[in-house]
């Protein structure tokens, strides 16, 4: 059985274990949401006070200029609920080949955000829109009652501008399990959301991205409190896919958390595990382009399991 992350990537291809060419720049702008979903792994809720500033911001988009094309993932929390979130999408609008924006939907009817969905459609944002199931009863169990229904009406609005309509702007949900399972297989997936959502909302999208449940945050304290946290590790572990372990989005990806520090993905965020220099010392976006020419080696846990387990 595999019980080491590391050593298994090594055993597969040693460059596994480094990042092979940015490609996409994530940023999370922080933990505060509308929201307190049980699977969250950055524990975000209405609460979050970790917020990025306007300082944190400006240091990315320099950082966005010197190296153009590269795709913008902007994520939280909830992205909107930053004060300073549309001067930063407005600066890297035509720096970056493409901005996407990880939104919860419900989020559009908070007090003064209703104009997001149409500037969404002007800046032509790629939507990845969070919709853990095509059901009333699994998501307001998941996320709270009426968020569905707040969800429906919000994907029909972006409907309305053109989002998930086979145009220029692009709309793909993301689903995960809810509970201590994994995902089954993605196009299967896909097919029924669209059969579901089209036949009883008449809502329309691109594709849906499925991801599993890291066990970190929420989630965790979810499965210790159930006495069920080594079965799910023991479950990532056996499910392991080779194929899945030289896609894992670490490689072409570096995730900037709200106080600049930079990370291999946001799982690693949400467990403080920052990128390192040669010297030991931790990487922030000010540093970036210089570590970026030594080459960045991965840090790895059991967490990572979770991206290469399954289909």
């Amino acid at each position: 059985m595999i019980v080491d992350f590391r050593k298994e990537l090594e055993s597969i291809d040693p460059r596994l274990l480094y990042l092979d060419q940015l490609q996409t720049l994530q940023v999370n702008l922080g933990d505060r949401c509308n929201q307190s979903c049980a699977h969250c792994h950055v524990q975000a809720g209405p609460n979050g006070k970790k917020i990025m500033s306007k300082k944190t911001m400006e240091e990315i988009i320099d950082f966005l200029r010197r190296r153009p094309g590269l795709t913008v993932d902007i994520t939280g929390g909830c992205p909107e609920l930053n004060p300073d979130f549309k001067f930063f999408v407005d600066s890297i609008y035509g720096v970056a080949s493409s901005i996407i924006v990880r939104t919860n939907l419900t989020v559009f009817f908070e007090p003064d955000l209703s104009w997001v969905p149409k500037w969404y459609s002007k800046k032509k944002v790629v939507l990845m829109v969070s919709l853990p199931c095509y059901t009333e009863e699994n998501v307001d169990g998941q996320r709270g009652a009426g968020v569905f229904e707040k969800s429906i009406a919000a994907l029909k609005m972006l409907n309305d501008l053109g989002y998930g309509m086979n145009g220029q702007l692009q709309m793909n949900l993301v689903y995960n399990p809810g509970g201590e399972f994994l995902p089954g297989r993605q196009d299967q997936l896909e097919a029924d959301y669209k059969k579901e959502l089209d036949e009883k909302y008449q809502v329309r999208f691109n594709r849906l991205l499925t991801i599993t449940n890291a066990p970190i945050g929420r989630f965790r304290h979810h499965l210790e409190a159930n006495g069920q946290l080594e079965q799910y590790q023991r479950l990532l572990v056996n499910n392991f896919n080779p194929n899945a372990a030289e896609n894992i989005m670490c490689r072409r990806l570096i995730s900037i958390g709200y106080d600049g520090v930079a990370y291999n993905c946001d799982f690693n965020q949400a467990l403080d595990l920052p990128i390192i220099d040669s010297g030991g010392r931790v990487v922030s976006i000010e540093r970036l382009e210089d570590i970026l020419a030594e080459g960045i080696e991965l840090v790895t846990g059991d967490h990572c399991f979770c991206c290469t387990a399954g289909a």
